[in-house]
């Protein structure tokens, strides 16, 4: 069972299937960093599942090769959406030197595959990669636990939220679709008035879910909420979660949820669009020659 496992977690393509799968839109995740990211996040799901499979190590991430990446990107239907960045971020800050996500985003664009850049970074808004992002194929989710640059050294080892904040706005201002992504939220880390002060247009919220290892990483925080269990977790029951998202009063605000339950909730009572909780803006165009299939080698 465990060579299973270590195959899974190893490939840098691959469609998350189970509750996850079901639920999320953008099942489909291409990882240009595996086994380990230098940010090493005490609430990342992916550390709690690789670190226990013996597979994580923070300090020297896989690097995937770019060749590999671009042979399956070329054989993707032009229009798809795929995930950068499930199990790992990709602009961790080996980026800077090997420079595989800029790379897969140059041949993304050449193929018209559209992509969800999922990070932690304030990387993806320096003059190189904007230039390079398609306002039509990108889609940024900025994360943010905390506006405490110091306190959130204590938990990520990620770009200080103030640069991740001037990162969501420098791409906003330019015209991206970009949101801040609140994953997870957590509510004695969060400063509701000021997030609500900053003038960002869009959110995605997710709450945090509690294994052994996050309880263990994690010493911060109160548990004693977290009182419901849906499989492997512990979660806030819903009446806690609509008291905090009340809290939170950007204009565009959507919620990516595990609970089942909860999820038909946010569906039904909160998320803009009820087919797709990251809420993203696809007004995608392609040509004839685009449609009929993938770009190829040429």
């Amino acid at each position: 069972m465990k060579e299973v496992f270590t195959s899974e977690f190893k490939s840098f393509y691959k469609n998350v299937q189970g509750n996850e799968g079901d639920k999320c839109k953008y099942n489909t995740r291409l990882d240009t960093y595996g086994c380990g990211c230098q940010h090493n996040c005490d609430y990342c799901y992916a550390r709690s599942l690789l670190s226990f499979r013996g597979l994580w190590d923070a300090a020297n991430p896989r690097v995937a090769d770019i060749e590999k990446v671009k042979r399956k990107i070329n054989r993707i239907q032009p229009g798809t959406i795929l995930r950068l960045g499930g199990m790992t971020d990709c602009f961790q800050p080996c980026e800077r030197k090997h420079r595989v996500t800029y790379q897969t985003i140059l041949e993304m664009n050449r193929c018209r595959v559209g992509y969800l850049i999922v990070t932690k970074s304030a990387l993806i808004a320096e003059p190189e990669y904007m230039d390079i992002l398609d306002r039509e194929l990108s889609h940024i989710q900025i994360t943010v636990t905390c506006l405490d640059d110091a306190k959130a050294l204590l938990y990520e080892k990620s770009s200080p939220p103030s640069k991740r904040v001037w990162a969501i706005l420098q791409l906003q201002r330019a015209g991206f679709d970009v949101s801040i992504r609140l994953s997870p939220i957590i509510e004695t880390f969060m400063d509701f008035e000021k997030l609500n002060s900053l003038g960002i247009e869009k959110c995605i919220i997710e709450f945090l879910r509690i294994n052994p290892w996050i309880k263990q990483w994690l010493k911060h925080v109160d548990f004693s909420s977290y009182t419901l269990t849906r499989g492997n977790y512990r979660h806030l029951p819903l009446s806690e979660k609509i008291r905090i998202i009340d809290k939170i009063h950007i204009p565009e605000r959507t919620v990516c949820e595990d609970v089942t339950e909860h999820y038909v909730y946010w569906k039904e009572h909160l998320n803009p669009n009820k087919e797709d909780c990251c809420n993203l803006r696809v007004q995608q165009k392609f040509t004839n020659q685009e449609r009929r299939g993938p770009c190829g080698d040429g």
